[in-house]
């Protein structure tokens, strides 16, 4: 099997959907409760109601900014229609929503080019607590499932607590861990990962980082100078910079990701904890708002809940009753 091909034999199952299911409940519960509220009583879509809309949208955690975009595309729609029925507000918003999310990535993750990259080399980035090591061990499990020869790097060396993570994981899934002392040249680790996985013929190497740093600048420079010894080795690494985000941070992981996108070239993210809160929704807006694709969702606690995203099967997921 090829490198993401194990994601993609999982995808859509059975199993699969009902993790997703089961991961958006709270997000369902809360979002669907509020649009109810907003059109009981109502015939037509009309000011009041779309008020309404807007300010379920916007306590669901999909951002100021994405909520005037949907709610637009729905005034335009009911312009149009002349009359568009209350009841009839649950298809027009997810047909909606998977309209502004399909506008916003290219392609579902599925479908992503990678070339003729090997090692195919990974750095993932964060704040401390977002579920980092934890994405990066269940990504490291599903790719060695799909016949991948995985290496990680325990490049935060500012905490203990960090490596003994990935050296956990890396026990518990069954790949090799690039580590040193802590404290020592995070950089230095990556230089390691990296031309260990060349050396050793490895598909993939992960590496992680430092999930807190002082400032903007000491983080910029931080990742600068991971990315550019990495480069000494596989010209072009990191192929992926993946961000992680805490879903249930609502609003603070689009700050966070604000940070980040300013500090590395992120070109990927990661949305965890889906399956603990209402503010799901957050994927909407973070999504539309940087252009960057989502491409994993932790949906649960199970090594297997590690999810690619895709954009129809979250929207019908979340519109489903």
């Amino acid at each position: 099997m090829g490198l993401f091909d194990f994601f993609k034999k999982k995808q859509g199952t059975p199993e699969a959907q009902e993790a997703l299911d089961k991961g958006l409940e709270k997000t369902k519960e809360g979002f669907f409760a509020k649009i109810t509220k907003a059109v009981v009583g109502k015939s037509t879509v009309d000011d009041e109601v779309l008020d309404d809309l807007e300010e379920v949208l916007v306590t669901s955690d999909v951002g100021v900014n994405t909520t005037l975009k949907i709610i637009e595309r729905i005034q335009a729609r009911v312009a149009r229609d002349k009359y568009v029925n209350a009841s009839e507000l649950d298809s027009i918003l997810r047909e909606e929503i998977q309209s502004l999310l399909a506008e916003n990535n290219s392609a579902d993750f599925e479908h992503f080019e990678y070339g003729d990259h090997k090692p195919y080399v990974i750095m993932v980035v964060g704040v401390n607590g977002v579920g980092k090591t934890t994405t990066i061990g269940k990504l490291a499990h599903q790719l060695k499932e799909a016949g991948n020869s995985v290496v990680l790097g325990a490049a935060d060396t500012f905490r203990a607590a960090a490596v003994d993570q990935i050296r956990l994981w890396g026990e518990r899934v069954g790949v090799r861990v690039v580590a040193q002392a802590m404290g020592s040249d995070p950089a230095s680790v990556a230089f390691d990962t990296v031309k260990s996985a060349v050396a050793n013929g490895d598909d993939v190497a992960i590496i992680d980082t430092a999930g807190r740093l002082h400032n903007k600048v000491a983080l910029m420079n931080e990742l600068a100078k991971i990315k550019q010894v990495m480069q000494k080795v596989v010209p072009g690494a990191p192929h992926e910079i993946l961000l992680v985000l805490d879903a249930s941070t609502g609003q603070n992981a689009i700050e966070q990701c604000k940070q980040f996108t300013q500090a590395t070239d992120v070109n990927a993210l990661a949305l965890t904890k889906l399956d603990g809160t209402a503010k799901g929704g957050v994927v909407i807006g973070i999504s539309d708002q940087f252009k960057i694709p989502v491409k994993y969702i932790g949906v649960g606690e199970k090594v297997g809940d590690l999810q690619l995203f895709n954009k129809k099967e979250f929207v019908d997921s979340l519109f489903k009753r």
